[in-house]
């Protein structure tokens, strides 16, 4: 690995985060996590560490303190890029603690672009969500689907987020006597599953989970007594919601041909959005069947009345991506529901 390829990944111990550095590592670059452990554990960079087959170096530092910010990039020189994972991501409690969110969310991208400025970092690749879409007029959703009004503070600190993003690197573009380079994409995910395949490393939620395969998996290993469905009687084949459920890893490489792009790019200001999804959906059901035709698991769930705030279906258009990055996702929901399993009861192993 060369320093001329170093990376600084904001969140790098979290759950997209650490498959992230595990594929930029495979590709050649040499990752910089920092991470306050405020959604991670320590032991997830002995897993990262042990399928690199290489240290890697970390810090346990919060984005939004900027001294510690600026004494990495001090320390660590020749930063070239910077992927922003960094961020609370529960929509549940981002509508109880708004502040807690937009404070968090939104601070640590300013203090990352003042930084990249100061250091003449140019490039940057920003974790985002398909919540910018709101509940989409038409499907699949493009790149160009217009931003509906968010449904929560988490979705909104993502559209702003991009906004800013956008926003700066036009102030260079119109400030002719700027010499400092911004080059930004934003990814907009969808639905994030699975596991790394050698079950080394996966989704880790604390507390109980808000997302639909950790639940299952969950319930499955008896952690869990049952599964809510919440709703039944959506317009949609069986009634439940539907989502385009994309393989972490697939997800993570994502990220290593968008910083691959931007390196690439160009213009000196550059700003561009990709959806990162299957091109697909699967309702809530499907995904409860296809698990226990995979596991080999019966999962007992019930059917509850609808969640506030849930989209009734969403799911990508990623011609973009597969056009413009060069990527394209390969796992599908069985690979992805399978290495979950897999991860699930190699936790349960490691506690017992």
């Amino acid at each position: 690995m060369d320093d001329k390829n170093k990376v600084l990944v904001t969140g790098g111990a979290g759950y997209i985060g650490s498959h992230t550095v595990v594929e930029l590592v495979a590709a050649g670059y040499t990752p910089v996590i920092i991470d306050n452990y405020s959604n991670a554990e320590p032991s997830v960079l002995k897993g990262i560490e042990k399928i690199a087959g290489t240290p890697i170096k970390f810090y346990e530092g919060d984005c939004n303190d900027v001294s510690y910010v600026e004494n990495l990039l001090r320390t660590e020189k020749n930063i070239q890029g910077i992927i922003h994972f960094a961020a609370y991501k529960a929509v549940g409690e981002s509508v109880l603690e708004p502040v807690k969110y937009y404070e968090n969310n939104i601070g640590s991208l300013l203090v990352l672009l003042k930084l990249m400025k100061k250091y003449n970092i140019p490039d940057i690749v920003f974790s985002s969500s398909c919540t910018v879409y709101g509940q989409p007029d038409q499907l699949p959703v493009t790149e160009k689907t217009p931003k509906k009004p968010a449904e929560s503070p988490y979705g909104n600190t993502k559209q702003v987020c991009e906004e800013i993003l956008e926003d700066t690197v036009n102030s260079y573009f119109q400030n002719k006597n700027e010499q400092h380079n911004l080059k930004a994409i934003a990814l907009r995910y969808f639905n994030p599953v699975g596991a790394h395949p050698s079950s080394l490393i996966g989704e880790l939620p604390l507390g109980v989970p808000n997302n639909l395969v950790p639940f299952i998996t969950q319930t499955a290993v008896g952690l869990r007594e049952k599964i809510v469905v919440f709703g039944d009687n959506y317009n949609t084949p069986d009634g439940t919601c539907i989502r385009d459920y994309i393989h972490v890893v697939d997800l993570a490489k994502a990220h290593v041909k968008a910083l691959e792009y931007l390196s690439n790019q160009e213009k000196a200001q550059f700003f561009d959005t990709f959806n990162i999804g299957t091109g697909g959906g699967n309702t809530v059901l499907e995904v409860i069947k296809t698990f226990e035709k995979v596991s080999d698991q019966k999962l007992n769930y019930e059917i509850g009345p609808r969640r506030e705030g849930d989209v009734e279906q969403i799911y990508a258009n990623v011609e973009k991506s597969n056009t413009v990055l060069g990527w394209q996702a390969i796992l599908g929901l069985e690979e992805s529901l399978r290495d979950s399993w897999a991860w699930q009861l190699a936790l349960k192993k490691a506690n017992e």
